[in-house]
């Protein structure tokens, strides 16, 4: 029988890949999912299979390091079910987008019976099998100093980019993709901070693409090629980024569009930034902007649309029909 002292709960699609990318470094994991299904696909795949926490737990070796990887509105519960199966010396890492706040609380929880706790903020979405985590971790310094293997096999590596300059020597931690950055919490408060700005970069895209899908009607002669003017982008500007060259790739495959819808979601991390903003008094233009253009992208400025409609009506005489399609 396989044994390991390496566990993952939550086998979703960034769960998944994290135990396949371990496996490429010879880190067999024990894995648990609500969906057996999911705990199959991974178990065929030489991960160690369970069928509840119970099951799960008694299939690692002491002292256990257990990953939590389960959408933020279940993280909590997940981890004090989990905490029941557990002993001291055990480390259970939350590598979800939860609330760095709620790490203190859970850390708490866990301290009491002698388990560790350690936050990593995870980047890398679905292509982080091939292409590596970035993470961003808090927690003790012996703890998080023990888990490093793991780190180091998750994360993209020192040749996934040129060296910055003026950075010489013995390639520092942050430089192989993961960085510890503080205590319990403070790897979450930077993901936190690093979604944030992503809201910004992406919306900004949006509304320059945007600007430039409008230009027929501005002057006719432009007849702009968006897919190319992405594609010239990402070659040498100084606007290239890995978020363009997903968007030139979605462009290429439908220059359109069509197929994807005009609501865009908000997860947590974003209205976090704005929040955290707010305590310390920072101005955050770019931020709250990007999140409220979420809001209003799922109809939420509708009303306050039609009392400023009715406003002109009223002071100004300027009767503004409801066009087809939308509410009275």
């Amino acid at each position: 029988m396989t044994t390991t002292n390496f566990g993952m709960i939550g086998l979703g699609r960034m769960g998944a890949n994290i135990v396949r990318r371990l496996a490429r470094h010879e880190i067999t994991s024990a894995v648990f999912d609500v969906s057996p299904d999911a705990v199959k696909v991974l178990a065929a795949e030489g991960a160690v299979g369970s069928v509840d926490m119970a099951d799960f737990a008694s299939k690692l070796a002491t002292p256990r390091t257990v990953w939590v990887m389960v959408p933020a509105a279940v993280t909590d519960s997940t981890i004090a079910e989990l905490a029941k199966h557990l002993q001291p010396g055990d480390t259970v890492i939350d590598g979800g987008n939860s609330y760095y706040k709620n790490d203190l609380k859970n850390a708490e929880l866990l301290k009491a019976q002698g388990i560790n706790f350690v936050d990593v903020g995870t980047s890398g979405g679905v292509y982080g099998l091939e292409r590596g985590y970035s993470l961003m971790i808090g927690g003790d310094d012996s703890v998080v100093a023990s888990l490093d293997p793991i780190f180091k096999a998750l994360c993209p590596g020192i040749e996934s980019a040129p060296r910055t300059p003026g950075r010489t020597g013995e390639p520092e931690q942050a430089e192989y993709g993961y960085l510890h950055c503080g205590p319990v919490g403070s790897g979450h408060f930077v993901k936190m901070i690093h979604n944030g700005i992503e809201y910004g970069m992406m919306a900004a895209f949006a509304e320059g693409l945007a600007i430039f899908e409008a230009a027929d009607e501005m002057n006719p002669a432009y007849e702009l090629d968006i897919p190319a003017i992405t594609e010239v982008w990402r070659r040498g500007s100084v606007v290239a980024s890995w978020l363009l060259d997903l968007t030139a790739q979605a462009l290429v495959e439908s220059a359109e569009l069509t197929e994807y819808s005009t609501q865009v979601s908000d997860s947590g991390e974003g209205r976090w930034t704005v929040q955290a903003a707010i305590e310390a008094g920072i101005p955050a233009h770019v931020l709250s902007a990007s999140l409220y253009a979420r809001f209003a992208s799922r109809n939420n400025d509708e009303f306050a649309n039609r009392v400023l409609s009715a406003m002109r009506y009223k002071f100004g005489g300027h009767n503004e029909k409801p066009q087809s399609g939308n509410k009275a």
